[in-house]
Order: structure tokens, then sequence, then C-alpha cells
């Protein structure tokens, strides 16, 4: 890429997980890595973020609504993206076609359209034991999304005991994965 070539757009989508308030993380992670950065975020995701720091990094709004039909598209195509930290709800939902707001809808799009994305789920042992998120696991990866989660990804954590583990949190692994 020389100068003169716009950036590679990566759309982050964020959910409702207790990482969620250090997505900045991430997106410093992404812009060092030389991507251009979108965040969108699921409904119950917004309350977690810090909205004002988040648009002054990438130098746009978080989305988190569709817009309406006479609105201007918002933000470029995606060229990648990178849902973390994913949810129990978010992961089950996009692996059964539901798209019941802004942020689901843009990943099935994205899924469909074949891009490059790539999933960090943030779950609890209760939840990942759940035959469900096993299923809508094997349904993302079958549908060709990277799923960060089991060897060589990132495990699930015992019931209520995901707050020590925010500091580890391998937001490095799902832009790794996207290479």
């Amino acid at each position: 890429m020389t100068d003169d070539e716009p950036l590679p757009v990566l759309y982050v989508i964020t959910c409702a997980a207790a990482p969620a308030p250090y997505l900045g993380r991430l997106i410093d992670l992404a812009q060092a890595d030389g991507w251009r950065v979108y965040v969108i975020a699921t409904p119950s995701a917004v309350p977690f973020l810090d909205l004002d720091e988040i648009s002054a990094k990438i130098g746009a709004p978080v989305f988190s609504d569709y817009r309406r039909p006479s609105e201007a598209k918002r933000q470029p195509p995606a060229d990648a993206a990178v849902v973390a930290p994913a949810t129990y709800n978010t992961i089950n939902k996009w692996a059964a076609g539901i798209t019941d707001n802004y942020a689901l809808g843009t990943i099935a799009e994205l899924t469909g359209l074949g891009l490059p994305i790539t999933v960090l789920p943030f779950v609890n042992d209760g939840l990942a034991g759940n035959r469900v998120f096993a299923r809508s696991l094997d349904e993302l990866r079958a549908a060709g999304v990277r799923v960060l989660y089991g060897p060589g990804g990132y495990g699930s954590h015992p019931v209520g005991a995901g707050g020590p583990l925010l500091d580890a949190f391998p937001w490095q692994l799902a832009l790794d994965a996207l290479r």
C-alpha cells in the first residue's frame, strides 16, 4: 500500500460483555496495524462504552441503530470485521440468521458477502456448556467465520469470574486471525 491509497476498513462489532469498556485497546491495535476502524455496537453494548472517547479515537460516530432509508450511508464498505467481545446472545442470533439490530444485520450481511470475519467470544462456562452455543459456533465456522474459541483461541471462564480476566482479554488474537 502506498501513502495515497486509502486504509482498509475494519468494522469492529462489539457486544455487552465485560471487556467492552476496554474496546479502545482493540481500536489502538487495529489502527497501529493500518486499519481505518468503524465501531458498531449492539444496543445492549452502548451503556458499556464511552461513546465520545471511541468516536474521538476513530474519527466517526459509534453506530448502533439502522439508518433511515432517506439517510446516506454512514461508513464505507468493510474489508474485514472483528466481533469482540462476542456474547452468547449475539453468537446464537447471528448463527440463526436473526437480524433484530444493526450490529446483527451488519455481520449477517458481511458473512453472506464472504468477507474475512473473526469472532472472539467472552462467555462463562454455563453458557459455553449449552449445546446451542457449540452448534452456533459450528454454524459460523461452516459459513467461513474464523471462530476464536477453543484450541488456538480463547476459552470460557467460571460463572461470575470474568472480571479478573479483563486485562488478559486477547484483543490482538482477533486481528492476527485476519491475516
